[in-house]
């Protein structure tokens, strides 16, 4: 198994990552809506689908950070002026998301909505630039 993956090719993850970044947002914007017209079942049913896109994103994450060689952001001028900002605030609120999600589905899954919802209103904002930021990070890194 080992050997197997040692000759496994993982830089095809970031493009899984950046598709999970995505669906996460899409996810997350579909939940607001839902739970906006009072559907929480379906609500719950999208924050599940947001959670294990970012989890299968976290997964591969570190599946390739720890088996793949970093790729340097290649670009100066202003553009990196954007970048570097960008990145550092990504990476960072990326980090505090994770206890953030963890403590607002926990919430949730105890039915204890008005804490669920004071967290909720720090946690999505965060979770939705994490995941924007996320794909914008990545477009200018692998395709600019």
């Amino acid at each position: 198994m080992t050997a197997m993956l040692a000759a496994t090719d993982l830089r095809f993850l970031v493009h899984v990552d950046a598709v999970c970044n995505l669906l996460a947002f899409v996810f997350l914007v579909a939940a607001l809506v839902a739970i906006k017209r009072g559907n929480v079942e379906l609500h719950k049913k999208l924050i599940f689908c947001a959670v294990g896109c970012s989890a299968v994103f976290l997964g591969c994450y570190l599946t390739y950070h720890f088996t793949c060689e970093p790729v340097k952001f290649g670009h100066s001028g202003p553009i990196a002026w954007i970048y570097y900002p960008l990145l550092v605030s990504h990476v960072v609120l990326a980090v505090v998301q994770v206890p953030l999600i963890l403590r607002t589905l926990w919430l949730g899954l105890k039915d204890r909505r008005a804490q669920h919802r004071k967290w909720a209103k720090v946690t999505t904002p965060i979770w939705l630039y994490v995941s924007v930021t996320g794909v914008v990070v990545y477009g200018l890194l692998y395709h600019y």
